[in-house]
């Protein structure tokens, strides 16, 4: 009788651990399902803001000033629009980590401002359109970085 109390508990206390073993797997791809989803929305927006500043270059190719400046300012506008979405998944970004990808996401969102600062500089004509091409390098740069941290987190969660 003591033999079979006994071994009972064993299935018991077995079938315990493996239900214990079951739902820290399940977390875990829970967990990263969700941080792989925040950095591909991250990723997705930072294209997208990217893209604006890429046409920035062909605004500037315009031939006449004023509507050269006239496309400046609605990619200005664009980029403003662009950002609150971008900086709304930096911190989404930052809150799933760890932490080198949240230090990365927090760098691409500086490196983005500084565009934004720059194209701002350029619309009132108190900068020079050479430091808006060399934020928007750097936040590209950022961008490069932010994803092969992401990409290295993946491969190691």
């Amino acid at each position: 009788m003591l033999a079979g109390w006994l071994t009972g508990r064993g299935h018991v206390r077995a079938s315990q651990v493996q239900a214990q073993a079951a739902a820290e797997a399940h977390q875990r791809s829970v967990s990263r399902e969700t941080r792989r989803l925040a950095y591909l929305e991250l990723i997705e927006q930072a294209h997208v803001v990217s893209e604006l500043h890429w046409r920035l270059g062909e605004a500037e190719q315009l031939p006449d000033p004023a509507a050269q400046a006239t496309r400046i300012e609605e990619l200005r506008v664009e980029l403003r629009e662009a950002f609150a979405p971008l900086m709304h998944r930096v911190r989404i970004t930052v809150l799933e980590g760890p932490v080198p990808v949240a230090d990365a996401a927090q760098a691409l969102q500086a490196a983005a401002l500084s565009a934004n600062r720059a194209l701002w500089a350029l619309t009132q004509n108190t900068g020079p359109h050479e430091a808006f091409h060399q934020a928007h390098r750097q936040f590209r740069s950022q961008l490069d970085c932010f994803i092969d941290i992401a990409r290295e987190t993946m491969d190691h969660t």
